[in-house]
């Protein structure tokens, strides 16, 4: 039995001697959708899978949201499909509270056959754009906030999705009740369950709100120094709540726009930066803003186009963008202001953060926070300048430079001169045309809606 070994690694022999009962370990990564994979292996093999890695097809993170390969940049088929080296990431090793039978589970990172990490990994490519700003003398420190919804597992007339049975009243969730503790009391032992597997798996989780629609949460992840650790946090908080709702009967769904009456869901990225002393260079002592947080503003804000693609991933992130529900959507910052893309919170100035508010919960955590750190980068090296805060209202009308529909946020990502110097030169291409044919397949399918409207027509 691997406890026996006397050569494991000291994270090993921990994991073995505080969870003996541990059947199997899953390996897991995320890729370019975000969707989480891996393999199961038997628990014997953990210390070899940890001295040796183990082996995955690249093209794993190059798949579509369905799983399906198209074959992008030639990576898959066009090249016989060659491995690529994973290795776990120590600190990562922990045990599933949900599953039926015991299990932990350990995240991967990947190198290509020269040893080098894999360029196209999205994990990777956020490590690219954190040098950057590391090489400025600066250190990020990063929070998301995340809504997702709850979902009766029975689904509604039409396949649709429906809310869920409330265990406090017994009745099915129905109505917006933003901040409703009737809400939180009702799936109490659901949200504690998620809560506890959070601490199990080393996840810092913060507060607990009942959002816009029924059955919707909000959990804030806490600041972290390390982003790579924070995204990958990020990444196991979706498993995690994924995992502890079927535990309970729900499915839990982030997906950015799940009922079209209702809010979508989104996913917040708190950021500051640190210099080698400490400091926080957002914070501007007598002033609200430093001059570095309003360059940071500017940067973001300029690139905020050519983010789109992977900030709205999918066909229904789009669906989340309208007037007036406090979702962004004009390139617009501003102080202690919801409706705005880039919000300043209320604080003191040594806690002085962006709040990037444009993400749908559908995102990859990996990419929009790369895709946020390159544009606050952007805008410290070239001093951009924000222009002034928004007062007011930001969210009535669409703003024309911002693409609302996913082909144009495509086009606007590859005509980018800026953001393969950030996300690798190649990486623009190959998500770009990973997504280019999941549209395609998408606009294949015919939608009920088409034969309610076109069957009966001449």
């Amino acid at each position: 039995m691997p406890h026996q070994d006397t050569n494991l690694h000291p994270e090993v022999a921990r994991f073995l001697e505080a969870h003996p009962e541990t059947l199997a370990v899953d390996l897991l990564l995320a890729d370019l959708s975000g969707v989480i994979r891996g393999k199961r292996y038997p628990i014997e093999d953990l210390p070899q899978v940890w001295r040796s890695g183990v082996s995955f097809p690249a093209s794993v993170f190059l798949l579509d949201t369905c799983g399906r390969s198209h074959d992008p940049g030639g990576k898959g088929f066009s090249d016989g499909d060659p491995d690529a080296i994973a290795r776990p990431l120590p600190g990562t090793l922990k045990p599933v509270p949900w599953a039926k039978r015991p299990l932990g589970q350990l995240l991967l990172t990947f190198n290509d056959s020269k040893g080098d990490a894999l360029s196209f990994e999205p994990r990777n490519v956020l490590a690219r754009t954190l040098e950057k700003i590391r090489g400025l003398g600066l250190k990020p420190v990063v929070a998301f906030e995340l809504e997702f919804y709850l979902l009766d597992k029975e689904r509604a007339n039409g396949h649709l999705p429906q809310p869920p049975i409330s265990p406090l009243t017994g009745k099915r969730e129905a109505g917006t009740q933003v901040y409703g503790m009737d809400q939180v009391d009702g799936f109490e032992d659901l949200l504690e369950d998620i809560t506890q597997a959070c601490d199990s798996q080393g996840i810092p989780t913060g507060a607990i709100t009942a959002e816009y629609a029924p059955g919707q949460f909000e959990i804030n992840l806490r600041h972290e120094e390390d982003p790579l650790a924070a995204a990958d946090h990020c990444v196991l908080f979706k498993r995690v709540v994924r995992g502890v709702a079927r535990k309970h009967g729900y499915q839990a769904t982030f997906m950015a726009k799940p009922y079209p009456e209702e809010a979508g869901s989104g996913l917040h990225l708190h950021v500051s930066l640190y210099d080698e002393e400490g400091n926080n260079v957002f914070d501007g002592g007598s002033e609200p803003a430093s001059d570095t947080l309003r360059h940071a503003i500017g940067g973001a804000l300029q690139l905020l186009p050519e983010s789109m693609a992977f900030l709205a991933p999918n066909v229904n992130s789009y669906r989340r963008f309208e007037p007036n529900i406090f979702v962004p959507i004009s390139r617009s910052w501003g102080f202690e202001n919801r409706s705005v893309a880039m919000r300043v919170p209320i604080g003191n100035g040594k806690s002085r953060r962006i709040e990037s508010r444009v993400a749908g919960a559908d995102a990859n955590p990996y990419l929009a926070l790369a895709t946020l750190l390159a544009g606050v980068h952007h805008g410290i090296v070239n001093r951009i300048d924000p222009g002034p805060p928004h007062e007011g209202n930001a969210g009535e009308a669409f703003d024309p430079g911002l693409p609302m529909r996913p082909r144009r946020a495509l086009e606007l990502l590859l005509a980018s001169k800026v953001m393969p110097d950030y996300l690798g030169a190649d990486y623009p291409r190959l998500y770009a045309a990973c997504k280019e044919a999941e549209y395609d397949e998408f606009d294949w399918l015919i939608s009920p809606q088409e034969y309610d409207w076109y069957l009966q027509a001449d």
